[in-house]
Parts: C-alpha cells; sequence; structure tokens
C-alpha cells in the first residue's frame, strides 16, 4: 500500500487539498482532523469537561465512531448518526484541539487510522501523520500558511455558512489552536524530519494541489 502524510496547522487548506489530490490519485482520502473533531462533539453533547482529562478517558467506552466513503467524500458516524456536518463549526474546532492533547484520545482512534492504511491506498491529512500515525509513509508534507491568511479564508468559509464572524475573532481562535496544537505534550504539531514543506499563502487550492501532485509523482 502507498501512504500520503499530510500535516499541517488549522486553515492551511489541507482538508480541501488533501481530498482533491486523492481524487486525481485515486487514493481514500481521511481526514484525521474529523476524528478528533468527532469525539470533541460528543464530549459537548454529553457535558463531559475536557479540561479533566481523566473524564474524557473515561467517557471514551461509550463514543462509536465509523468512517464511511462515498462519491462527495468522507462522512463521519457517531453513534450511527451522520456528523459531518455538525463538526465544522468554531467551537467544534476548539474542542478537537483540546481533546487531541490527551493522550487515551489519541490512543483510541490510533488503530482505527492505521487500520485504514495498512488496507488501502490513503492520502490522510492532520497534525501528526507523518510524525506518529504513518511514520514510513512513502511521501510526507507539512501544508501552511500565514495565520492572517487563515484567518481570511476561514471567514470566507464562515461567512457563506451565514455564520457571521469578525476577523479578529478567526484569527485569535486559530493562534490560540495554533498554540495549543504545538505545545502540546504529546504529538505536538510539527514538520516531520523528511516532510516537503508547502506553503499555500500565496496560492489558490488548484496551486496547492498541484503542488502536493508533483511531489507524490516524484515518489510514485
Amino acid at each position: 500500500m502507498f501512504a500520503i502524510a499530510i500535516d499541517g496547522p488549522a486553515g492551511a487548506g489541507k482538508s480541501s487539498a488533501a481530498k482533491a489530490a486523492a481524487k486525481k490519485l485515486g487514493f481514500i482520502y481521511v481526514d484525521t482532523g474529523a476524528l478528533y473533531r468527532t469525539i470533541g462533539l460528543y464530549m459537548i453533547r454529553n457535558h463531559i469537561p475536557m479540561e479533566e482529562p481523566e473524564k474524557v478517558a473515561a467517557a471514551l467506552a461509550g463514543v462509536q465512531i465509523e468512517l464511511g466513503f462515498r462519491e462527495d467524500g468522507q462522512h463521519v458516524f457517531l453513534g450511527g448518526e451522520d456528523v459531518s456536518e455538525y463538526i465544522r463549526t468554531p467551537e467544534i474546532s476548539m474542542a478537537a484541539s483540546r481533546v487531541s492533547a490527551i493522550p487515551q484520545v489519541r490512543a483510541f482512534l490510533f488503530n482505527l487510522q492505521r487500520s485504514l492504511a495498512e488496507k488501502n491506498n490513503v492520502l490522510m491529512d492532520g497534525r501528526d501523520i507523518g510524525t506518529v500515525v504513518l511514520p514510513n509513509a512513502q511521501v510526507k508534507i507539512f501544508l501552511t500558511a500565514s495565520a492572517e491568511e487563515r484567518a481570511r479564508r476561514r471567514c470566507l468559509e464562515l461567512e457563506q455558512k451565514g455564520e457571521p464572524v469578525t476577523y479578529e475573532e478567526v484569527l485569535a481562535d486559530i493562534q490560540k489552536r495554533d498554540y495549543q496544537d504545538s505545545h502540546r505534550e504529546i504529538a505536538p504539531l510539527v514538520p516531520a524530519e523528511d516532510a516537503v514543506i508547502v506553503d499555500t499563502s500565496n496560492c489558490d487550492l488548484e496551486g496547492a494541489v498541484e503542488q502536493i501532485l508533483q511531489i507524490v509523482y516524484k515518489k510514485l
């Protein structure tokens, strides 16, 4: 099996670029961030205090997550409910960042992610794919962009969904999440030593996808 690992900070365009690249390659696209978001959603719905890791760890026994792959991409199911749309809010983004710092949560999802790569050609994106989940991936990419550009993109996305936000609020959230992700004790957000750095600050989605494909084609 051939594995492509794409890591990077929130709002860098990983999901959109990775999904498009996977489609062109005929690979299964796995959005691991959606898994952490789903656990964050579960904790919020069940009023589990995420500042208390032991309570989050204990609550994992009730979490049932499944992935489904359709023509329009990956869908995430929580207890049989398709929550793919519900997990894309700023509140859930912050919840995902908090639960992802808990070792038991990472261990809970580790086997699911690894098993997908063992059985399929995958393009998997997240925060620690190249460093922890798939350290032997044939291609590793660290996709990034400036915090200001990521905030601008996120504002446009939320406005299109009819969710009123200010640029300042979004930028503050992104900077806060960057700090949490890069300073957590377990699997912090850092490029793998052999990762190719791709900065998308000054390119559109098509340009980001083309850069990913050129890197992959050199390895195929």
